[in-house]
């Protein structure tokens, strides 16, 4: 399931470019146009789902895949011995920009406090 006026949606019909980093049937990963780290790759199922709040039974395979081909990025990408992070951002006080579930892979740098609000996750 795909939509018309998604973003991600989109890049992976290849009717918006991106530099890819990992495709299979299920995912796509690509480098993030606006990158908060020296490193960030967003992970996206290629099945439209909006959010984590829409994750269904049938999803949550995909859910793992993502993950494992997040292990692999961080080790590609020599994030996997200094660190990195995985986000998923959900709803719009999470900052969720776009309504396509997807995870950033950020790295390649101390990322200091995970959240502007607490110091206690630094």
């Amino acid at each position: 399931m795909v939509k018309d006026d998604c973003l991600f949606c989109k890049i992976v019909a290849g009717t918006i470019p991106s530099q890819k980093v990992y495709e299979d049937d299920q995912i796509l990963a690509f480098h993030d146009i606006t990158p908060a780290a020296p490193v960030h790759v967003l992970l996206i199922p290629k099945k439209h789902i909006d959010s984590m709040n829409e994750v269904s039974q049938e999803d949550l395979p995909v859910i793992g895949h993502i993950h494992g081909v997040a292990i692999q990025l961080a080790k590609e990408l020599g994030l996997d011995q200094s660190g990195y992070r995985l986000i998923n951002n959900c709803g719009p006080d999470s900052g969720q920009a776009v309504q396509h579930l997807h995870y950033h892979l950020l790295g390649g740098a101390n990322l200091g406090a995970l959240t502007g609000i607490s110091s206690s996750h630094a």
